[in-house]
């Protein structure tokens, strides 16, 4: 007899072939999934998630509404939430996920969801002492997850044998366990070790201190999961948006990092206008989808006909339409549409279809190149882009430096390490970044690659620029201010390169995700009249990107414009031709 597939994979297969609906990001979540089974330094636990979704629907009933005492059958969503979480385990046995983002609109079941997931942690995850927290910035916001649990505690006769309810606790007393809401208010996130934390609402945080005080307070812990849970925010300064756009990155392959869960949901953009930049379906575009149409709801509201009704949304439409001052509010809520919407520069899809990992910088000994370097900040990434041009073809070869000190203190920690480890990325010692190796590596570069020009931007660069021209030509290093007069026609040109595949490059990840974090900014206001790059947090940088656009303005002077001998011809005819 075949084996039954489990369902998560099958949630996971049913979103791949179009038979249930969803948004890309849910369904790059299960491509992940079902990527991930054929891996040897992880496995899925088909056990330890089939444990976790009979303790819904055998220990929790529900306690209001049509459901009131119903018991809690997760949905096929549901069930691929919960059984990814605490079935896939690294080779440790230790679950592998210790983050969960989950981005879902409102009314789809969240709280109790969540509530659950502490309950369980709280009992049956086998860690003695385990402190379970609902954390939110204020108690009142701690505490609606809080209720959800406790009500069903409340409403399961094993669980009331098991545990000890009171008004802001809830005891496990044979296993020195509990379940508390806690706030920022009155340092009330001090000293806590979470075994789990559920945190609430993450688009309503004005800071990250909430995040960043229980994750300080998991160190302790063997397998500790802190789950996000929220509707979309319309702020891009927020440690909501953060997020949201870190999931993104990684569900699409930009950045790696095993441990992250991501699950968001919501309305779709359509290819072209994902390709001029925009991130959330245009009204007006009649392929974008349409928050008015009742046919593309479900890719915003898993849970549509279950605990939220296409007549309440029916409703929440109507008023939206009648009342444009709650458009936003109901995109927001309902739909998962981040209203303040950005404009990205180059899509993860448009920069990997110039990829061509086959590149090699010593394939091209004696040949010129052009050079850009961005030295935004002394204690933070440099870079160093290198741009070889083969009768208007491109090619692209990166180098970024980071200081030690900088590497243990930031967000990016993880993912630094695993680029310095790669050799992608090059670790100096201390708390700044030593320029020596730069020069060593340009003194080198030269040496192989003769370089025509060296754009350098001229904050931070003034002492490694004057060693450097003491060994090069005199017009060698031009200073690029990179104001918008100047920069503007760079970023064109490389957009239209991009667009064209008139430029490849070797699959440097470093460089993949500082282009995927350029959003464009206008240096004038309304409409984008000069390209301008930016970013939307201090933690995406872009100085790869910038060092790049300055060796393409460079690399235009000589070049002139986008037109390629090489149209029509294989990968292996230019680079035979390249050779000649």
């Amino acid at each position: 007899m075949a084996k039954k597939t489990h369902p998560v994979t099958k949630y996971a297969k049913a979103v791949i072939k179009g038979k249930i609906m969803a948004n890309r990001w849910v369904t790059l979540a299960c491509k992940r999934h079902i990527e991930d089974l054929d891996r040897k330094d992880i496995y899925f636990d088909e056990q330890a998630a089939d444990h976790i979704i009979s303790f819904y629907e055998e220990f929790l009933v529900f306690y209001e509404g049509e459901w009131d005492t119903k018991p809690f059958l997760l949905e096929p969503w549901e069930k691929f939430i919960v059984g990814s979480l605490f079935g896939w385990k690294s080779k440790d046995g230790y679950r592998r996920f210790r983050t969960a983002y989950i981005e879902i609109g409102k009314g789809n079941g969240k709280s109790p969801l969540a509530g659950g997931i502490g309950l369980y942690g709280l009992t049956f995850d086998n860690e003695p002492g385990a402190e379970i927290y609902s954390a939110a910035v204020t108690r009142e916001q701690a505490g609606i997850l809080f209720r959800d649990a406790k009500a069903f505690v409340e409403g399961s006769e094993a669980l009331n044998e098991l545990l000890v309810v009171g008004q802001h606790n809830i005891a496990y007393i044979k296993e020195n366990s509990f379940f508390r809401p806690v706030s920022s208010e009155k340092r009330g996130l001090d000293g806590k070790r979470p075994h789990f934390a559920l945190i609430d609402e993450i688009h309503e945080h004005p800071n990250s201190i909430v995040v960043d005080k229980i994750r300080a307070g998991t160190k302790g812990r063997r397998q500790a999961l802190i789950v996000e849970i929220t509707n979309s925010g319309y702020d891009q300064n927020t440690i909501c948006f953060q997020h949201h756009e870190y999931t993104e990155k990684i569900l699409e392959k930009t950045l790696s990092n095993d441990s992250w869960f991501g699950y968001i949901t919501g309305l779709d953009v359509c290819a072209k206008c994902e390709a001029d930049g925009k991130t959330i379906p245009q009204d007006g575009c009649p392929d974008c989808d349409d928050w008015r149409n009742p046919k593309v709801w479900k890719k915003a509201n898993p849970n549509l006909g279950v605990s939220i009704k296409s007549k309440y949304l029916e409703e929440q439409v109507a008023e939206a339409i009648g009342m444009p001052n709650k458009v936003n509010i109901v995109k927001r809520l309902n739909f998962n549409i981040w209203t303040e919407g950005i404009t990205k520069w180059i899509s993860a899809d448009k920069w990997n279809s110039c990829t061509d990992s086959t590149l090699k910088i010593t394939d091209f000994i004696g040949k010129p190149c052009y050079a850009g370097l961005d030295l935004a900040s002394k204690i933070d990434v440099c870079s160093l882009e290198l741009v070889f041009s083969f009768e208007n073809l491109l090619l692209v070869f990166g180098k970024h430096y980071i200081p030690a000190d900088t590497v243990r203190e930031s967000r990016n920690r993880l993912q630094y390490e695993k680029w310095i480890e790669s050799g992608r990325m090059i670790q100096t010692p201390g708390a700044m970044t030593d320029f020596k190796y730069i020069e060593d590596d340009l003194r080198k570069i030269n040496e192989n690659h003769p370089i025509i020009q060296l754009a350098f931007d001229p904050r931070e660069a003034g002492y490694l620029i004057n060693n450097i021209m003491e060994w090069t030509k005199e017009d060698t290093c031009v200073e690029i201010n990179q104001g918008p007069a100047l920069i503007n026609e760079p970023m064109k040109e490389l957009e239209a390169r991009i667009s064209s595949r008139l430029l490849w490059h070797d699959g440097d990840p470093v460089l993949a995700w500082m282009m995927s974090n350029v959003v464009l900014k206008d240096s004038r206001g309304g409409p984008v009249k000069y390209y301008y790059p930016t970013k939307t947090s201090s933690d995406n940088k872009i100085d790869g990107a910038v060092a790049l656009i300055m060796a393409i303005g460079r690399a235009m002077l000589k070049e002139g414009p986008v037109v390629s001998i090489y149209d029509g011809m294989t990968p292996d005819e230019i680079k035979n031709r390249m050779a000649m």
